[in-house]
């Protein structure tokens, strides 16, 4: 299977075509007031009319209610809602089952322990992400730069697809995929200037940084 490539935290015309252009499988908008990324539904709106199904569109959102999914529904029409929360195994099955969208589950993780939840997630998720817990002090749960211990994930054995998530750039994503085995990687802060603000030269370098790790692993 080849590998998917997920830009997140898009927020400009000009940082989504960069990506849409450099081959992003899936590009991320996020739905979280307390993130730097944030978009109102009246940018993903506009957003969504530009990615006209150059990739799948993922709208995250951090214990999300249903009237908020709603509204992210109509603006964006998303192909896959990222669930990046304390969402329960029945949350997500009731969101799956209310909006007909495939669901991909972030679970945090700092030790081993972290993973007792993927059983009861990976029985209804379409895709699990793997991310960095963030510190008892974060203001959100994700995009904050920092990775894990990507040895955590090497015997992983999970019968659904998963990506990892959490400190990524252009320099340390083939350790990652070497160590995890990961199906996808997934990037927001690592292809930052500043919070929020996308680089388009640092989007391409982690794309073409990605793609050329895909490469040496089916020669």
């Amino acid at each position: 299977m080849s590998l998917l490539v997920k830009i997140c935290g898009l927020s400009t015309p000009e940082t989504l075509d960069v990506a849409l252009d450099a081959g992003a499988d899936m590009v991320g908008f996020v739905f979280f007031p307390p993130s730097p990324r944030h978009l109102s539904l009246e940018t993903g709106r506009d957003l969504d009319r530009q990615v006209k199904r150059r990739a799948l569109k993922v709208a995250l959102t951090v214990d999300a209610d249903d009237a908020t999914l709603d509204n992210i529904m109509d603006a964006l029409s998303p192909d896959i809602f990222q669930l990046h929360g304390n969402e329960s195994v029945a949350r997500l099955r009731d969101i799956k089952q209310k909006f007909g969208r495939p669901v991909m589950k972030a679970v945090p993780v700092a030790t081993a322990a972290d993973l007792a939840v993927l059983p009861g997630y990976a029985a209804v998720a379409d895709r699990i992400l793997f991310d960095a817990r963030a510190p008892k002090d974060a203001t959100r749960p994700g995009g904050l730069g920092a990775p894990f211990d990507w040895h955590l994930l090497e015997n992983l054995d999970l019968n659904v697809p998963y990506m990892v998530s959490g400190g990524l750039h252009a320099d340390n994503v083939a350790e990652a995929l070497r160590l995890t085995r990961a199906g996808g990687v997934d990037v927001s802060s690592g292809v930052e200037s500043a919070p929020g603000v996308k680089d388009p030269e640092m989007i391409e370098a982690f794309i073409r940084a990605a793609r050329a790790t895909q490469e040496l692993s089916v020669r």
